[in-house]
């Protein structure tokens, strides 16, 4: 069961970058291991390579790491690896996990020395436990309630000095107080075509496939600059490849896969195609309220908003204005329509 349930709908996407069941799995026999392994991202792995080998140097537990990003970019994997750089057991829950301040204390007890707690979507945390939490990050203790009303007690309880690893998709959702008291703070950007080449040619053999260079380019220019979004393509190319073609992971078998999963050539899909071409036959390029858009569409506001605004507003194709989504004169050229009167849309 996943821990959130509206991924089960997201995970029905192709080019969703949040992870399902079935991407956690593939994803394991992938991860990199080691810092030396990791691609991408060449800032955060400096900073963090700084950080994690003064504390090593040191003999000491790193400082808490906040990983801020967009969800596929490898947030996860970096927390493995620095639990693998330090020698620490690696301790994983979420945010939506952790409801009450008694659940979060019976993860840090069972903490030892050294050890990385991962906190996946980390401004998701309930306010008890959240608070909690700021006393465990500062003082490595937590105070244990024992009894109600007057007669209750506060019990203080040591900890082995750990390190938290937070993650999180809305770095602005964090308070203050527990966005300060980490202090390393990553943000990870999403990667070039040519990072993602290399992702794509790491993972190919490591799934035991050797994949062309015109191939890997292919994919990777769909992948959205996500890492997890190209490993997916890659596992639909290889069965297209060894279902419908000669087994070979080259440029017809990725083209082919790639249309028949109908993502074309800016890495748009069925439903983002959908929503454009909506936005621009159905309201005249807008504006139009995200509820009614997605109405239009058949499909549920929060997918709208979560898996297609993102890219679409990224790539330039969508604006978001307080009056609504308006379709930009690069989505009519990618849908090869004609633009309405640029006096008549609402982005003047």
């Amino acid at each position: 069961m996943a821990e959130h349930p509206e991924q089960d709908k997201l995970g029905e996407h192709l080019l969703a970058a949040e992870a399902d069941e079935l991407d956690r799995a593939a994803e394991a026999a992938l991860r990199p291991r080691r810092l030396a392994e990791f691609i991408g991202q060449p800032v955060v792995r400096d900073q963090l390579s700084l950080v994690l080998d003064a504390a090593n140097a040191r003999g000491r537990t790193p400082d808490h790491v906040l990983l801020a990003g967009p969800p596929g970019l490898g947030k996860t994997t970096l927390a493995m690896i620095i639990a693998a750089e330090v020698d620490g057991a690696l301790r994983l829950t979420s945010g939506p996990a952790v409801q009450h301040a008694g659940d979060l204390a019976a993860i840090l007890s069972a903490l030892q020395e050294g050890d990385v707690l991962f906190i996946d979507e980390i401004h998701r945390l309930a306010r008890p436990a959240e608070e909690m939490l700021y006393l465990a990050m500062e003082d490595f203790r937590v105070d244990v309630v024992v009894g109600k009303g007057p007669g209750a007690t506060a019990i203080p309880l040591s900890l082995p000095r750990f390190t938290v690893v937070g993650a999180t998709t809305r770095s602005g959702l964090l308070p203050a107080p527990l966005r300060d008291r980490f202090g390393f703070t990553a943000h990870m950007d999403f990667y070039s075509t040519a990072e993602l080449e290399s992702v794509l040619r790491r993972s190919a053999r490591l799934l035991g496939a050797e994949l062309a260079e015109s191939a890997a380019a292919e994919i990777a220019k769909r992948s959205r600059g996500t890492p997890r979004i190209a490993n997916r393509l890659l596992r639909r190319v290889q069965d297209w490849a060894q279902v419908r073609g000669t087994g070979a992971l080259d440029h017809a078998a990725a083209m082919a896969a790639l249309k028949v999963f109908e993502v074309d050539e800016l890495g748009l899909d069925r439903l983002d195609r959908s929503v454009m071409r909506a936005l621009c036959e159905r309201f005249n390029g807008g504006p139009a309220g995200l509820t009614t858009l997605a109405v239009a569409v058949g499909e549920e506001p929060e997918t709208v908003e979560t898996v297609v605004e993102p890219f679409l507003v990224r790539e330039g194709l969508m604006a978001r204005t307080p009056r609504g989504r308006v379709a930009t004169a690069a989505a009519f050229a990618h849908l090869g329509l004609t633009p309405p009167n640029q006096s008549g849309m609402l982005w003047d």
